[in-house]
């Protein structure tokens, strides 16, 4: 199996231990495998039921295509929602509500760009510049990149962002723990 993605990894530490963690569009389960083994319930969403069979070593697993059924987790929260190489815009409200007080987005995929370098071309999946920080009005943002990136050559956008508890005094931790990686 992959590696989860260096931007998961990077800012894994946002997530409050011990959280549901929602994998959206989970493929075979490589970040579902990543929270878990950090000790966070997980649940995987996708349309593949073959990649599903892999992703059910390391959580919950639910089959849905998430471009034609309606929403599956109406009223449910998470510590992280988590979002790799996939982009359905319909979709962005309903994961920036997914995420709990205190939790965190992390999400990273295809940029404006990308369709000169390889694939995805089509600009239905590849993300405007600055769409993904629209998208998160009222999360606070840790972190966020927009830019070309190799290997592989490919123009992304991805962020970091909080939903702050409602009158939260403490300030979020920002900084990983030595060997929270």
């Amino acid at each position: 199996m992959t590696d989860a993605s260096e931007w998961v990894r990077r800012w894994s530490h946002l997530v409050p231990p011990g959280t549901p963690v929602l994998d959206l569009a989970c493929g075979s389960g490589r970040h579902m495998q990543w929270f878990a083994g950090r000790g966070h319930p997980v649940l995987g969403v996708d349309r593949s039921a073959e990649a599903l069979q892999s992703a059910a070593a390391h959580g919950e697993v639910l089959a849905c295509d998430l471009e034609a059924a309606p929403w599956p987790l109406q009223g449910r929260e998470f510590g992280a929602v988590v979002v790799t190489n996939y982009l359905w815009r319909a979709l962005l409200p309903r994961l920036v509500e997914c995420v709990a007080p205190g939790g965190v987005l992390l999400y990273e995929t295809f940029a404006q760009g990308n369709e000169t370098v390889g694939r995805p071309a089509n600009p239905d999946f590849l993300l405007a510049p600055g769409e993904l920080l629209r998208a998160c009005e009222g999360l606070r943002v840790v972190a966020y990149e927009e830019g070309y990136l190799e290997p592989p050559a490919r123009f992304v956008q991805r962020i970091a962002a909080l939903r702050l508890p409602e009158g939260a005094a403490a300030k979020p931790r920002l900084r990983a723990e030595d060997g929270a990686r």
